[in-house]
């Protein structure tokens, strides 16, 4: 496996996990938790502030973000970029970072990517030229066109291998966000987490899995929260 997929496996398990790593005492703070940009606008901004008493560096890195096969990628892109992409706070101050998108041509449906935010440590910690990361945001980056379609969302459910798999497919031409989502047959519930579970992209699918209880199944109904408002439909 070369670095670049390890690189874009480890950040894509961290957009999984949670959008900000670790929460408690971060120096680094960031502010939007998302940019939206809509057409014809073709840059967004986001601030980066130091809370420490200590100088910090941070690297800003921007990846395409997609959904195949019901999972998030993550890749390299250089159609927007981050500027300056690296940066040095002093204690207590801010910054604010350019997105931009270098393409001319109009946003012709929504266009999904993820700000990549990393504390680095202090270079005279650092040994045999290896770096490790000390904070890590990751900020949703939305290009929309002017007309965009609003989403459109079908659930589906399937237990496979012990697992219950739950996808939400947006045949739409904007994202979804899902909260606080669970599913039930009418006697028993599983439950995604509370908080934040994640997106539907544009013209997607995003699925989901827990493990399943034995004989769970028949009529299935979604319960989450989104961006629309409350989620309760019944899953094909």
């Amino acid at each position: 496996m070369t670095f670049t997929r390890t690189c874009m496996t480890a950040i894509s398990l961290a957009m999984l996990a949670a959008t900000t790593l670790p929460a408690k005492a971060a120096s680094l703070q960031v502010a939007p938790v998302i940019v939206d940009v809509p057409a014809p606008g073709a840059t967004g901004t986001i601030t980066l502030r130091n809370e420490g008493l200590k100088p910090i560096d941070a690297q800003v890195r921007v990846f395409k973000w997609t959904q195949k096969d019901g999972r998030e990628v993550l890749e390299p892109t250089r159609d927007v970029v981050a500027s300056p992409p690296m940066v040095k706070l002093g204690s207590r101050s801010d910054y604010t970072v350019r997105i931009v998108r270098l393409s001319k041509a109009p946003v012709g449906g929504e266009e999904a990517y993820r700000l990549v935010v990393d504390e680095l440590p202090d270079p005279a910690r650092t040994r045999n030229g290896s770096v490790t990361v000390v904070l890590r945001h990751s900020v949703p980056v939305f290009f929309a066109p002017a007309d965009g379609d609003r989403p459109r969302i079908s659930w589906k459910t399937e237990v496979r291998g012990g697992q219950l798999l739950v996808s939400a497919e947006n045949a739409g031409g904007r994202r979804m966000r899902f909260a606080n989502m669970s599913v039930s047959d009418g006697s028993r519930q599983v439950s995604f987490g509370n908080g934040l579970i994640g997106y539907s992209l544009a013209g997607s699918t995003m699925t989901w899995s827990r493990p399943a209880p034995r004989g769970f199944g028949g009529t299935i109904r979604v319960a989450a929260d989104s961006d629309a408002g409350p989620v309760n439909t019944v899953a094909k």
